[in-house]
């Protein structure tokens, strides 16, 4: 079968993705993966085609996006509908030609769900973070702040999205883009033990677990107790990176720090912490035992999938829905929303290091990813839905 696949354009969205495109030709079925140039080399190490999406670039840097993104639910929504709308002509040449079975479409990659519209394709909805609908929905509440800034957000939002039904992409409400119905196939890059509310999802819903690359260069562990900090690329963390290291030198630990920037901003690092731009996130929770995240999805999911408590400093309402999944499972501590001092950051690391019930709890949600089918229960999942729907049209 031909299958169309679109991302937005983030690694934490593309990753997850690799090993189920590959894994689809190897079975001998036709990817066409929409992306923009800066992954197009792993893309293409699948054996996928790439189709290029460069010249339909918003340039959010440019409007300082990757601090807004997630925040201002009114951006959010307007790149949504900017990058729609900017996809169509590409996807009004090429899907025609293409002719696909199906379209996979990242749950933000709305031009792919427009495609599958348009065109009366099956459509599957791709989501690497939590599924939302009006019960996981509570996990993304952030109290009164959150709910009265998305109030003043309500008339830019539908400015937006008329714009989308203007284009005859017939959207409703802004609730219709973040949260999931029960008809819509859906593969979930978690588990159903750590999906909030899973029992409320129909069986549409196929739940594989974390995308894991197996480590292939392993990191020496050079302390009885090692601290991995990643803050992830989107949101900036200088402050909060400067608090960790104060809160960590002068310990017996060994502190692996991945900042994403230029090393040499940090002077007088003691021996036992080292910074770098960049690491294999993967061989390092290999040797973890404490892992200080944003809660992005993906980071989170590859640290409990190595067993490592988390201390959890979310920004954006997903990764508040991350972390306080994970600590309501018993497998991290919360640091508080504002702050974030040296002190309370010590504190969180040296609980999750010496109470054993952090490590017992991300045990069990490893278990949990570990039952999971992972890309080839994914792919029995889609070529099921394309039988389907070739019996469906023979009718």
């Amino acid at each position: 079968m031909k299958i169309a696949w679109f991302c937005i354009p983030a690694h934490g969205h593309i990753n997850p993705t690799l090993g189920l495109v590959k894994e689809m030709i190897d079975a001998g079925h036709e990817v066409t993966y929409f992306s923009f140039e800066k992954f197009r080399k792993k893309i293409e190490g699948t054996g996928a085609t790439f189709v290029s999406c460069d010249a339909y670039d918003l340039d959010i840097d440019a409007k300082d996006g990757g601090n807004r993104v997630g925040k201002d639910l009114a951006f959010s929504i307007e790149l949504i509908v900017e990058s729609t709308l900017a996809m169509d002509g590409l996807i009004s040449r090429v899907i025609p030609d293409m002719k696909p079975d199906l379209i996979v479409a990242d749950s933000m990659a709305y031009s792919g769900k427009l495609a599958a519209m348009k065109f009366g394709i099956p459509y599957v909805c791709s989501t690497t973070t939590f599924v939302f609908n009006r019960y996981s929905a509570k996990y993304m509440d952030q109290g009164m702040g959150g709910l009265f800034s998305t109030l003043l957000a309500l008339q830019k939002i539908k400015r937006q999205l008329k714009r989308l039904q203007v284009m005859g992409y017939p959207v409703k409400s802004f609730l219709e883009l973040i949260t999931n119905d029960n008809e819509t196939y859906t593969i979930v890059y978690t588990s159903k033990e750590f999906q909030p509310y899973a029992e409320t999802f129909s069986d549409k819903y196929c739940f594989i677990g974390p995308s894991i690359r197996p480590v292939t260069n392993p990191m020496e562990k050079t302390a009885e107790k090692t601290v991995y900090i990643s803050m992830g690329t989107v949101v900036s963390n200088r402050e909060m990176y400067e608090n960790c290291v104060e809160a960590l030198r002068g310990t017996d630990y060994q502190v692996i720090v991945s900042m994403g920037e230029t090393t040499n901003e940090f002077s007088n690092l003691p021996e036992n912490i080292q910074v770098y731009d960049s690491v294999d996130q993967m061989a390092v929770l290999n040797i973890a035992d404490a892992f200080v995240t944003h809660c992005g999805m993906n980071s989170a999911s590859e640290g409990l999938y190595f067993e490592v408590p988390l201390v959890l400093a979310p920004q954006t309402p997903e990764q508040w829905a991350v972390a306080k999944r994970t600590e309501e499972l018993g497998a991290g501590v919360m640091l508080p929303a504002s702050g974030r001092s040296v002190e309370e950051i010590k504190n969180a690391i040296e609980k999750v290091l010496n109470d054993g019930a952090y490590k017992a709890a991300a045990t069990e949600i490893s278990k949990g990813f570990k039952r999971c089918g992972g890309v080839k229960e994914a792919r029995a999942f889609l070529e099921k839905i394309v039988k389907q729907s070739q019996i469906s049209v023979c009718r």
